[in-house]
């Protein structure tokens, strides 16, 4: 297998704007495989959450990722969570882009879903929620993009 990516911790100063607690810092998993034939990185919850029907949450991870270029994380939730509470990403599939690691905020990455099933679903702390898998992409014979990534989240369609 390539090796193409490496996880790290955001800095205190980054997760504390964005509204995390140090402690909740200090417990903050990297992501890991749960066995050697696992495609997905699983992603761990930073604190006990409930989401009931039809409620979204948005969870700073604490989470940066550095990839190598030509590769992107993508996020899905957990396929267990989506099959028994219908667990959705609100963006589908999240992208996290290989210049995302140096944006402003570090490269935080946040997930935000939604308990579109019937049932409350929990999740302690420590426990996976949502999985990462590292794709390889391709661009097209003529592109010219020369653009450097700025922002954060959201912000490569302001550079058009």
């Amino acid at each position: 297998m390539e090796k193409v990516a490496e996880f790290f911790k955001v800095s205190e100063k980054e997760f504390l704007s964005s509204g995390g607690t140090p402690e909740t810092l200090n417990g903050v998993v990297l992501p890991r495989r749960a066995t050697k034939g696992s495609a997905g990185y699983d992603f761990f919850a930073p604190e006990t959450f409930t989401l009931n029907p039809r409620e979204t949450i948005k969870i700073a991870t604490g989470v940066r990722v550095k990839i190598n270029r030509g590769w992107v994380l993508a996020i899905f939730p957990r396929s267990g969570l989506g099959f028994k509470y219908r667990l959705t990403l609100d963006n589908t599939v999240g992208i996290i882009d290989s210049d995302y690691f140096n944006a402003e905020n570090e490269g935080h990455i946040f997930i935000k879903m939604t308990n579109c099933g019937d049932k409350p679903l929990t999740v302690e702390k420590g426990k996976g929620f949502a999985q990462g898998v590292f794709l390889p992409f391709g661009i097209t014979v003529n592109d010219a993009c020369e653009t450097e990534r700025v922002g954060g989240f959201g912000s490569t369609d302001k550079s058009f």
